[in-house]
């Protein structure tokens, strides 16, 4: 009865590491391995749009709006994109700053909106306003707590168009800040960069993050927008990415010149909340993507408890559980490190074994927000 029980746990821990080293090695070992290379004095490739929402958001806008505007993407003296700024019914003084700011800068304007639109939550419908306003059919998006890695951020993210690509993915980075709460929210963010990277890249793009994110008009307007989702707070970018991506039309860029760095959340609570609303998305992927991401959180939650049952059986099965574990914990290790280079989180690395069982209690806290409805706020 032990020596059959023995073997049970033996096959299900291998085959519970077996998947996972598959998604490690035919997955994420392509942001691993990125090898892509931009060119920084690239001549801009058609003119663009850059659209940022803003709600009560003067401060962020005065420390970051600067950067938006001061891209090195010119061609003849003159800037070849424009940066629309939509202001939400702000009720502090961000109307004023962004009035201020014009004259200074010919290839800028901001939208007001003075009354909020029924019955569709969240940034959708200014993001609508933007859009539709935009002049130029490549669009880039970012949010008002975001400041561009460098001066070519527009210039890396446009090269992203290429062949028949309608879509471009870029990394949202946050801030490095002392304190357990900001590598838990970098790491979290690091993770599922590599996840939705690596898939995209690898020919089933699932969803992307508004921080950095890049796509065409013409996509927005053939899908009609945000309309089989407006009701939802959150979805404004990997909804309508879930929607309108498909294996051929995505690029993904990856360039620390090209990342955005943002504010992370400064309490649990504040950072509970963000996930909370960001999850529930979740259950309105496609099935196959559900699918897919499901077999490897649920491969990633047994992990660890499968390794602990097997330990208590006697060799030989002991020595084998030892072994995969062995040789799983050397694979992810060396698609870790090389991904958190990559990203420019290595010095996350240290920490990625106690981060990586920190996703265990993870799993156990956010999974039930795929059940139930995001608050209708930004």
């Amino acid at each position: 009865m032990l020596d059959h029980l023995g073997e049970i746990a033996l096959y299900s821990f291998a085959a519970i590491a077996g998947i996972q080293i598959i998604y490690f090695l035919f997955v994420f070992s392509r942001v691993a391995f990125y090898r892509r290379k931009f060119d920084l004095d690239h001549a801009p490739d058609g003119p663009f749009s850059v659209i940022i929402c803003a709600k009560d958001e003067e401060l962020n806008l005065q420390k970051n709006l600067p950067g938006v505007l001061q891209q090195r993407y010119h061609q003849h003296m003159k800037p070849e994109y424009e940066v629309i700024v939509v202001n939400d019914n702000s009720e502090d003084d961000t109307k004023y700053y962004l009035r201020s700011i014009e004259p200074g800068y010919p290839h800028y304007r901001h939208i007001e909106i003075k009354q909020a639109a029924k019955f569709i939550p969240g940034k959708k419908y200014p993001l609508s306003i933007g859009l539709k306003g935009a002049q130029f059919e490549k669009v880039l998006l970012t949010d008002a707590d975001c400041k561009p890695g460098s001066t070519y951020w527009l210039s890396l993210m446009s090269q992203g168009f290429t062949d028949q690509k309608e879509i471009v993915l870029g990394y949202g980075a946050y801030h490095k800040k002392p304190g357990f709460l900001n590598k838990i929210i970098r790491y979290e963010t690091f993770f599922s960069a590599l996840q939705h990277l690596s898939f995209a890249m690898s020919g089933m793009p699932y969803m992307g993050v508004g921080r950095n994110l890049a796509y065409k008009r013409e996509l927005f307007f053939k899908h009609k927008g945000f309309t089989s989702h407006q009701h939802l707070a959150s979805g404004d970018d990997d909804l309508f990415v879930n929607t309108a991506a498909n294996r051929k039309n995505v690029g993904v860029v990856i360039d620390k010149q090209a990342f955005t760095y943002s504010e992370p959340k400064m309490s649990w609570r504040s950072w509970f909340q963000q996930k909370t609303r960001h999850m529930s998305t979740g259950k309105h992927y496609r099935f196959g993507h559900k699918f897919v991401l499901g077999l490897f959180s649920l491969t990633h939650f047994l992990f660890y408890p499968a390794f602990i049952f097997a330990l208590f059986f006697p060799p030989p099965i002991l020595w084998y559980v030892l072994g995969i574990f062995g040789g799983k914990v050397l694979i992810q290790s060396i698609i870790t490190y090389a991904a958190m280079r990559r990203l420019d989180e290595s010095d996350l690395f240290k920490f990625s074994w106690l981060m990586d069982i920190f996703m265990v209690l993870y799993y156990i806290i956010f999974t039930p927000a795929l059940l139930f409805k995001a608050k209708n706020k930004w």
